[in-house]
């Protein structure tokens, strides 16, 4: 099992703030790190919930993703550990 983690920015598309994600993917297969780096500079601007969607999409596994909006930390979890 690998373990990755990154963290990138995006705009919230309700008022424009930075928002700072913290990624956590686990996959029983490598990911390239600029694969990773790459997907996530996509994203300039988005609701968590769906970056979430759409980096478990690209990579599949067990992908964590977490950030503090406007005060209140969301965790969005998608997919299971591979064995």
């Amino acid at each position: 099992m690998n373990t990755y983690r990154y963290t990138f920015a995006a705009a919230c598309p309700g008022n424009g703030e930075q928002i700072i994600y913290s990624l956590e993917l686990q996959n029983a297969d490598m990911v390239r790190v600029e694969h990773i780096k790459t997907a996530c500079a996509l994203h300039r601007e988005g609701f968590q919930e769906h970056i979430a969607q759409d980096l478990h999409s690209r990579f599949g596994g067990r992908l964590t993703l977490r950030a503090m909006h406007h005060g209140v930390e969301i965790e969005t979890v998608l997919g299971a550990i591979q064995p």
